[in-house]
């Protein structure tokens, strides 16, 4: 039962809960916008699931995080699309890459130092994909990524273009980190066949914003984290009648293997929003996946339908009193009934660590962390950044999707003072293409993606 001081609990929470727009104005300067209550729900987890949209509109003006996470594990993105606001779900997804970019800002003053103090090298990065869903096994990528690095300069060059009629498309493109450009300029795309270029935008169009809105509303909110607690690590064995631990080269470097036990993918996924049509139509784009086709992902010339706000859940009638009462991990339900699954796959994964590979985990995950909005390697940062054995992981095979694990090898390193700075220009002879749209690398397998929350 909440004690006499509950009154004074939480004042912003309280606010919200109470329906109080002019205390929550008067308070939000001086409070922190961002505390957790007992069920771990910021002011805007609590104005999202009320469905209290001016509440939502200031705290958001006042910098209220979007990606934050409650107790349960959803953050006020995933809660405003069970509620089914559109407005709401837009000033969400717009925060949430102000946000995003505003972050990435203020680590990169300090990024570009530790790029800088360290020395220039060469590295060959080889990634296999593989899977046991037969389609998407056939519709992976292999790649071998040649990076480059000179002063606070990196340059990644690969073979994958686009992903089109379910097929990946090869060629010889550049991506060219500048940290001596504004952030604006930093980041350029050359498509070297073509002689093109292109400054990469940080920034989505309206189109995209939209669109990107409606693939929100129309699919599963979805969960997936790599759970690391219950991971150990044990020495790979070879041999038949006498076992030995597996010692083997990796390219130049002799590496010890590995054995990672305990890695599990946690998935879970709520449809509380999805009407029957949407169950069927996802279900449909999955059939035509099975069969190689795209046909469920085009809609010919026509202009996008943008989906609607679904009509509200039943208004709460649970106090301020009783939800501050309620134990941590039992909060009543405040907006729509869910409707949840989860499960969970265990992975067999290996790493093999070498003591003589040159770069130290450290100084790998600042070049991951100029390369994170190429989303397979911000799967490769998550992992490094687990406790490893000693040395350096020259290969890797880790889950990055519940149905897809990614193969990653070190083939090549060396430190180097001969790298031209050429590199990281753009060529005189190239012609700038604002329209042509590089987004299928950087956002990395949106089919695959899809497929697995299906």
């Amino acid at each position: 039962m909440a004690d006499a001081s509950a009154k004074d609990q939480y004042p912003l929470h309280r606010c919200i809960f109470e329906g109080d727009i002019k205390g929550l104005s008067l308070l939000i300067r001086t409070h922190d916008v961002s505390e957790k209550d007992n069920q771990g729900n910021t002011p805007l987890h609590l104005a999202v699931m009320l469905g209290r949209k001016e509440f939502v509109q200031l705290l958001l003006a006042h910098g209220a995080s979007v990606k934050i996470k409650n107790l349960a594990g959803w953050s006020p993105l995933a809660e405003a699309i069970s509620y089914g606001d559109r407005q709401t779900i837009s000033s969400l997804v717009r925060k949430l890459k102000q946000q995003a970019r505003e972050q990435m800002e203020e680590r990169r003053p300090n990024l570009v130092t530790a790029l800088r103090q360290m020395g220039d090298f060469y590295m060959e990065l080889k990634w296999d994909f593989q899977s046991w869903v037969p389609l998407v096994s056939r519709i992976l990528p292999s790649d071998i990524c040649r990076i480059h690095k000179s002063g606070a300069s990196i340059r990644m060059d690969t073979t994958l273009v686009d992903f089109n009629d379910m097929r990946w498309e090869r060629g010889d493109i550049s991506f060219i980190f500048n940290g001596d450009q504004k952030p604006s300029k930093s980041l350029t795309v050359l498509d070297n066949k073509a002689k093109l270029y292109q400054r990469v935008k940080y920034e989505e169009t309206e189109l995209e914003i939209e669109d990107e809105i409606d693939i929100r509303m129309s699919s599963d909110i979805m969960a997936v984290q790599m759970s690391t607690k219950g991971i150990t690590f044990s020495r790979a064995q070879t041999g038949w009648i006498f076992r030995e631990d597996k010692r083997e080269m990796v390219g130049p470097f002799q590496a010890d293997f590995y054995q990672i036990n305990g890695m599990v993918l946690e998935s879970r996924k709520r449809r509380e929003h999805l009407s029957e049509e949407d169950l069927q139509k996802n279900k449909a784009i999955m059939e035509s996946l099975t069969k190689g086709s795209s046909q469920g992902f085009t809609n010919g010339e026509q202009p996008p339908l943008r989906r609607a706000s679904l009509n509200p859940p039943p208004e709460s009638s649970i106090t301020w009193e009783e939800y501050l009462a309620a134990s941590p991990g039992e909060c009543p339900l405040l907006g729509r009934c869910h409707v949840y699954k989860e499960s969970s796959k265990s992975f067999k994964a290996t790493v093999a660590m070498s003591p003589d590979f040159p770069l130290t985990v450290g100084m790998l995950l600042n070049v991951l962390e100029v390369i994170a909005p190429f989303k397979h390697f911000s799967k490769l940062r998550q992992f490094v950044l687990m406790k490893l054995p000693p040395g350096f992981p020259v290969k890797i095979d880790i889950p990055i999707l519940p149905t897809v694990t990614a193969k990653i090898t070190f083939q090549e390193f060396a430190f180097r003072n001969d790298i031209d700075p050429e590199l990281f220009q753009v060529p005189s002879d190239y012609f700038e293409d604002p329209m042509r749209d590089y987004g299928a690398y950087l956002t990395m397998m949106p089919v695959l993606h899809t497929a697995s929350s299906l």
